[in-house]
């Protein structure tokens, strides 16, 4: 098994959940209203899953600049909130078969996936 260099993002902020919500069209005000997120038995708003996927597929495309994505199936494994730190790291299988893991400065995971590359050289 091959390790991939891992890839520490920017701390996330509320503005960047307010980003992504204008961008995807998802307006649901627990990633956005702290209030309403409280009322919804949240400690605080939270990521959307797919900003989170977002970023696991940007690491795998910083990876394999080269390379193009067959397939790409993730795991949630718990939420993740405004001043998170993430550490995004992978490791190959094979020549094409990967695996990719998301988790907080704290190493709490927050996702864990596999992706397969289509052939070609790396």
């Amino acid at each position: 098994m091959t390790e991939l260099s891992a890839i520490i993002k920017k701390t996330l902020a509320a503005i960047d959940l307010v980003k992504y919500s204008g961008a995807s069209g998802d307006f649901n005000e627990i990633h956005t209203v702290p209030a309403v997120a409280q009322e919804k038995g949240l400690a605080d708003i939270i990521a959307h899953g797919m900003f989170v996927m977002g970023w696991a597929a940007a690491a795998i495309e910083e990876w394999f600049p080269e390379r193009e994505l067959q397939s790409f199936s993730v795991r949630f494994q718990a939420v993740t909130h405004p001043g998170a730190e993430l550490v995004i790291t992978g490791s190959m299988r094979t020549e094409n078969e990967g695996e990719i893991h998301i988790k907080d400065s704290q190493g709490q995971p927050k996702l864990m996936g596999t992706f397969v590359l289509k052939n070609g050289s790396a």
